[in-house]
C-alpha cells in the first residue's frame, strides 16, 4: 500500500549549516506520526521543508507516492494539498468562526461550504460558535477552529506544529487527546512537531525522537517506552535511570537490586557489563524484600508519590508507591525489581 506521507534519507541545510540529516520515515493514510525532540533539534525545519517552504539539500519527499521534493524537484506549497496548524493559530479577527472555516474553501459551490462548516462544527463540539468572532473565544475554543479550518478544504496531510504550546501542561495532553480523536474521525493523516512527550503519547500512532538533527528512532509509543533502541532515546523517553549490571548468562543479570531475569533487548555474552534501564514503575515498594533504598526525594501525584532512593552502592533509582505510604526522607525502604522485559546497553568504557 503507497505511503501517504514517505521521506527518504532527507537532508535540509540553511545558510550553509546541515540543520537535519539522514531522515526517513513513513505515514499511512489515516495516521498520526509525532515529531519529537527539544526545542533546535531541527523538528520544525523538516516540517516546513514537508510543507513545501524549504528544499531538501539530500533525499526525497513523496505525498501520495509522488515525489513533492527532492534537490532537483520542488513542488510549490499550494500544490501540495497541506493543511498547516501554527502555534499562534492565526484566526482571521474579522471573519466569524463559519468565515474563517470557509477560508481555506474558496471555489466550492456555497451548498458544500455550509455543509462543511457545520460537519467540523459538530466534528469539534462548537455548532453553536458559527457566527461569534474568535475574540470571544477561549483558547481551546480558538484551538479547535484553527483545527476545523485547517481540515475543511480535506488536506492529502495536515502539519502541526506545537499547536498546545500556549497552554498548560494538563491542557495540553487533553488537547492532544481530542485532536486525535477529530482528526480520526475525520480521517487525516496528520504530523505533529512537539517537545512534550506526553502530548505525542496522547496523540500519535508513530512517534519520531529527533536530537541534533537525526531521527533516533521512528516507532510506536509502546516501543519507544518499552524497546527503546538506544540510550538517548532511553534517557528521553519516560523517566528513569540506568544501573549497572553483570550478564551472568542469557535472559540473568546481576544488578545491585539482585538477580533478574527476563529477555534482554540485545544478545550479550556471560560476564558483559552493561547498563539496565529502569523506570519508576519497574520498582516494587516491599518490606519484605531483602535490598533496600534510602529516601532522598520525594514528590506528592495525589494517589502515588514518586521517591528517589539512594542505594548502597551510590546509585539512585526512582519507584512510584502509593501516597498513603508516607515515607519521610532519610527513611528506608524496602524494594524490589519487577522487570520481564530487561532493556540493557553495553557499557560504555568510561562508565568502568
Amino acid at each position: 500500500m503507497t505511503a501517504q506521507l514517505r521521506l527518504e534519507t532527507v537532508a535540509v541545510r540553511l545558510d550553509g549549516q546541515t540543520i537535519v540529516s539522514d531522515i526517513s520515515l513513513e505515514l499511512a493514510a489515516g495516521e498520526i506520526g509525532c515529531l519529537l525532540g527539544p526545542s533546535g533539534c531541527g523538528k520544525t525545519t523538516l516540517l516546513r521543508a514537508i510543507a513545501g517552504f524549504e528544499r531538501p539539500a539530500a533525499g526525497e519527499i513523496h505525498l501520495r507516492g509522488h515525489r513533492v521534493a527532492s534537490p532537483r524537484t520542488l513542488l510549490a506549497p499550494e500544490q501540495r494539498r497541506v493543511g498547516m496548524v501554527f502555534q499562534d493559530l492565526a484566526l482571521f479577527p474579522h471573519l466569524s468562526v463559519g468565515a474563517n472555516i470557509a477560508f481555506g474553501m474558496r471555489g466550492r459551490s456555497k451548498k458544500e461550504i455550509d455543509e462543511r462548516i457545520g460537519e467540523l462544527l459538530e466534528l469539534v463540539g462548537l455548532p453553536e460558535l458559527r457566527d461569534v468572532h474568535p475574540h470571544r473565544l477561549s483558547g481551546g475554543q480558538q484551538q479547535r477552529i484553527a483545527l476545523a479550518r485547517a481540515m475543511a478544504p480535506r488536506p492529502d496531510l495536515l502539519l502541526l506544529d506545537e499547536p498546545f504550546s500556549s497552554q498548560d501542561t494538563e491542557r495540553r495532553e487533553q488537547l492532544a487527546r481530542e485532536v486525535g480523536r477529530i482528526l480520526r474521525q475525520d480521517g487525516i493523516t496528520a504530523l505533529l512537531v512537539t517537545h512534550d512527550q506526553h502530548e505525542a503519547f496522547a496523540m500519535a500512532d508513530h512517534i519520531g525522537v529527533m536530537r541534533d538533527g537525526r531521527l533516533l528512532q521512528w516507532d510506536s509509543p509502546y516501543n519507544l517506552y518499552h524497546c527503546p533502541l538506544s540510550r538517548e532515546v532511553a534517557d528521553f523517553i519516560g523517566q528513569g535511570v540506568l544501573i549497572q549490571g553483570r550478564v551472568l548468562e542469557e535472559g540473568r543479570l546481576e544488578t545491585p537490586l539482585g538477580v533478574v531475569a527476563g529477555d534482554f533487548s540485545q544478545p550479550l555474552p556471560p560476564g558483559a557489563a552493561v547498563d539496565l534501564l529502569v523506570r519508576p514503575d519497574d520498582i516494587i515498594h516491599d518490606d519484605h524484600s531483602d535490598n533496600a533504598g534510602t529516601v532522598t526525594e520525594k514528590v506528592f501525584r495525589g494517589e502515588q508519590y514518586l521517591y528517589t532512593l539512594g542505594l548502597p552502592n551510590g546509585t539512585r533509582v526512582l519507584c512510584l508507591a502509593p501516597s498513603h505510604h508516607d515515607h519521610r526522607i532519610g527513611e528506608r525502604i524496602g524494594i524490589r525489581l519487577d522487570l520481564d522485559h530487561l532493556v540493557i546497553f553495553p557499557r560504555k568504557a568510561a562508565d568502568g
